[in-house]
């Protein structure tokens, strides 16, 4: 008993300190933390890659994924989210997650302008790294109705001198589902620190 009273404090600061450890873990590891919801999932597709091998949606299935639609013409928004989406490629590859756990796929819905050379072209400008970054090319009504039809991005016009269109990098999973999207009309409010914590979420999935 008198050895007990003698090293109480010492038993109770190894319990708090035993409890604190469970927690960081079980923080560390994603558990307790509210998921990120599935909001619907992504509707098959098979494109063509800027080196001319055929891409499909389960291709990267296994992956997790930042999907952008964009045009190499658009003289604004586009540049500058494909730049955004290069400095996350970066911080990614820094930490070895590039490429064997996260893909990242760029879609062009306007395969009349956007040739695979072109497409090319524009990657190159922001340093992309196609063994981990798919640039793609299809049907352009296949690739409205993708666009409009998963993620609900809306798209107005048939050629490169008179489109209208939204402005989200979504994030999807590893089954294909999407799980948030980045409204980046504004890129402000794009940071892209929020992303890449989302992405190492989806990764301890």
């Amino acid at each position: 008993m008198n050895a007990f009273k003698r090293y109480k404090w010492t038993w109770i600061l190894l319990a708090v300190c035993v409890v604190a450890a469970v927690y960081l873990v079980y923080n560390s590891l994603g558990f307790g933390k509210d998921k990120l919801p599935v909001i619907r999932e992504v509707g098959s597709y098979s494109m063509e890659n800027v080196d001319g091998k055929t891409i499909t949606s389960e291709d990267t299935k296994g992956k997790v994924k930042l999907m952008y639609f964009y045009f190499t013409s658009c003289p604004d928004v586009c540049p500058v989210t494909t730049l955004i989406l290069s400095q996350i490629q970066e911080e990614l590859k820094k930490e070895e997650l590039f490429g064997g756990e996260v893909n990242f796929v760029s879609i062009s819905f306007d395969p009349k302008t956007d040739t695979k050379e072109k497409i090319k072209e524009f990657g190159d400008r922001f340093n992309a790294d196609y063994s981990g970054w798919y640039f793609l090319r299809g049907d352009q009504e296949e690739t409205r109705k993708l666009m409009q039809d998963s993620f609900k991005i809306p798209l107005l016009g048939n050629d490169s001198t008179n489109f209208t269109h939204g402005n989200s990098i979504a994030l999807v999973d590893r089954d294909n589902n999407i799980r948030k999207m980045y409204n980046a009309g504004v890129p402000s409010d794009v940071k892209t620190e929020d992303i890449i914590q989302d992405i190492k979420t989806l990764i301890k999935e």
